[in-house]
């Protein structure tokens, strides 16, 4: 491309930018503009995509971190040839438009992720090409490289001074994910002012420690940005990053380098300003030169010509290798419905009495024999979580002494994120985006607070991460109230789209399992919460069908009514129990003898186990009439804050202080959750109301 047309493809970057912001008179014009020239050399001379099968397995990713630039990757999807049409450039930041403040996953088609939140981006990318690297393991070999793509992913200031990047790039350091090419847009500006205000750092030096290559370009210098990707392509044991320097809003003749373009329009005296430096002719808003668009369309027919050379390559290698594609598509498309699953998963746990985390284990293992796709780790705590997969490899650099792990390789199935819960979350979401696994991360459930934008955002973007969090409530106890997590349960369950489920025992940990692996939620992200200690099996009616709990919730035991006349009260009511118990977790046990209890009292009881509220949201209203009638009482029995389940039930029976270091049984009784504690307060409640 002569150096002209190049300067005008960057200029119409920029000023379609511009015109966003301008037109929505809202967003950031300042890093788009300065980002034009490093967007358009990856975009039209090493980026392979094809926008008319956005989800091709094997294109590159482009995760653009610093998510407020968002104008830049819209411009770009609209140039490349993507479903995004010029009107809904127009739209930008307004209602029901593709072209949000910050990129949407799933929204958008050439989106890979939802970026917003800084660093997060960056870490999706470290997720990506270590799923990028585990699929090559698998299934390439000399003949048919099959996966080959490669992460580029622009970062800014802001991403590299939040912890979660310094989590995941340390990691992607140690695994050598030589297919990771960050480049840092250092334009020495934040919302505030001067960068230098709280960054002094040499990021260069900082990411050298990490294990990464390091290398430095001037960001408007076409030869300078190719050849810095070129020779990080060519780095294939080390991730790259390339420290870029730029002028934020470059073009603005006023406002370029400085604060006053990071997060407002220019003006319309500002852009005519703009447009008249750049010596650009055209003054329609959204103008793009006919031989702007006949670059892209070049680049758009090569790389559908590089897509069709991969689909041709792939089937060749399912006609030569049909045991390792049976594998791909079990990987692609998991195999297993809930239901089926769940028979499937039963027998591992079946009978057994344990601590939910030690059942889990348990389920992993048959699952894991099941579900190829299926990986996950922990942050350091895989003896306590009990999540690992055995006789299956752990993924190590391949530097690592052959002692200490034997065969070191991309193949395996176990994940050692390290003490690092931020960037865990962020990597399980960045797996889950590259698609072809389901993947799990697992902690402590008090950590989960370190994995709170995580979670978040992978219930944002639909995606099918699942979060194992163990050691539940204040039974961790000698560990005291810095390990037990009291509010965290309604702290999940509080984020829109994510599934919660904290099973009672062997069976409803084997049903959390099968429905959060089961293809009828791959959209859809989930945690698991599981005991420290050891649960009571809940005893069942006769008439008990497996695939009940599925649903969220269901009759443990039913009420009766024949019972000693003498017990007469004003809670009797053929039609529905007098009270109704919900039950989640490790509460089970007690409830159900309370219920025995309350019965024996001449209270008609009904005892529901609720492992998953979302699950049970979902069915249809006419279910929770069922399950909680509205002539009966309800009262809720977890061992956590008590307000959220008002929603529910009329008495809350919960713990909403931070816990206390004591063994288990003492805090039980402290905390006051023995059957004939919680039997005694419950009636209590009942006589100060009236109602017996």
């Amino acid at each position: 491309m002569q150096a002209q047309l190049r300067e005008q493809c960057a200029n119409t970057i920029r000023l379609l930018a511009a015109d966003m912001v301008q037109f929505a008179n809202s967003g950031h014009p300042g890093a788009p503009m300065g980002l034009a020239d490093i967007t358009l050399a990856l975009w039209t001379e090493f980026l392979r995509y094809n926008p008319d099968q956005p989800d091709w397995v094997n294109r590159d990713r482009f995760v653009l971190s610093a998510g407020h630039a968002s104008a830049l990757l819209y411009a770009m999807l609209h140039l490349a040839g993507y479903d995004l049409p010029k009107e809904e450039l127009k739209r930008f930041r307004q209602w029901d438009s593709r072209t949000p403040g910050h990129p949407e996953f799933r929204l958008t088609d050439g989106v890979e992720c939802t970026t917003g939140p800084l660093g997060a981006g960056f870490s999706n990318g470290v997720g990506m090409a270590l799923a990028a690297k585990m699929h090559a393991a698998r299934f390439n070999d000399q003949d048919f490289p099959l996966i080959t793509a490669n992460i580029y992913v622009l970062c800014s200031d802001g991403d590299l001074q939040e912890g979660v990047s310094a989590e995941s790039a340390a990691l992607a350091g140690h695994l050598g994910l030589g297919n990771l090419i960050a480049i840092y847009d250092s334009n020495q500006i934040t919302i505030a002012g001067d960068a230098r205000l709280a960054m002094s750092e040499n990021v260069g030096q900082r990411f050298e420690a990490y294990g990464w290559h390091v290398q430095y370009c001037n960001g408007h210098d076409h030869d300078q940005i190719v050849q810095a990707v070129e020779a990080a392509r060519a780095e294939g044991g080390k991730p790259s990053l390339i420290i870029a320097k730029t002028t934020i809003g470059k073009g603005s003749p006023n406002k370029q380098g400085t604060s006053d373009i990071h997060g407002s329009p220019l003006g319309d005296e500002e852009l005519a300003a703009t447009r008249e430096a750049l010596g650009w002719e055209h003054s329609e808003r959204f103008h793009v030169p006919e031989e702007v668009r006949a670059v892209f369309a070049n680049r758009k027919v090569e790389n559908i010509e590089e897509y069709e050379h991969w689909q041709e390559l792939f089937s060749q290698w399912q006609s030569a290798h049909p045991e390792k594609a049976k594998i791909w598509n079990q990987h692609w498309e998991p195999p297993y419905g809930e239901d089926q699953l769940l028979e499937e998963l039963i027998p591992a746990v079946a009978d057994k009495v344990d601590a939910t985390r030690s059942l889990s284990g348990l389920v992993i293992q048959q699952a894991a024999k099941l579900l190829p796709g299926l990986v996950g780790g922990s942050a350091d705590l895989e003896p306590s979580t009990k999540t690992l997969i055995k006789n299956a490899q752990s993924i190590v650099p391949a530097s690592l002494d052959s002692q200490v792990l034997p065969d070191p390789s991309f193949s395996g199935r176990n994940i050692h994120f390290g003490i690092r819960e931020h960037a865990m979350g962020s990597i399980v979401n960045g797996i889950s985006l590259f698609g072809g696994f389901q993947v799990f991360g697992s902690t402590f459930l008090v950590f989960s607070d370190y994995m709170r934008p995580s979670l978040r955002l992978a219930a944002l973007s639909g995606i099918s991460s699942i979060f194992v969090f163990t050691h539940d409530s204040y039974a961790v106890g000698e560990d005291g109230p810095t390990h037990q997590p009291i509010e965290h349960a309604w702290a999940l369950r509080l984020i829109p789209e994510l599934e919660v489920w904290r099973p009672s025992d062997a069976l409803e940990t084997a049903a959390a399992w099968a429905y959060v692996l089961g293809r009828d939620h791959v959209f859809t992200p989930a945690a698991i919460l599981l005991t420290r200690q050891k649960t009571a099996v809940l005893e069942r009616m006769e008439d008990f069908d497996p695939r009940d709990m599925l649903r969220g919730a269901y009759i443990v035991q039913d009420f009766s009514y024949e019972l000693d006349e003498q017990a007469a009260h004003t809670l009797k009511n053929p039609d529905c129990p007098g009270l109704v118990l919900i039950s989640t977790g490790s509460e089970g046990g007690a409830t159900q003898q309370l219920r025995l209890e309350l019965q024996q009292l001449g209270i008609p009881t009904r005892h529901v186990s609720m492992p998953c509220i979302e699950a049970m949201e979902y069915e249809d209203p006419s279910f929770q009439d069922y399950l909680f009638p509205a002539d009966s009482l309800v009262v809720s029995i977890e061992a956590g804050s008590e307000g959220p389940w008002r929603k529910y039930a009329d008495y809350l029976l919960g713990y909403s202080d931070f816990g206390a270091s004591a063994p288990e049984k003492e805090l039980r009784k402290q905390f006051g959750f023995e059957p004939e504690q919680l039997r005694d307060t419950l009636i209590e409640w009942l006589k100060e109301d009236g109602v017996i």
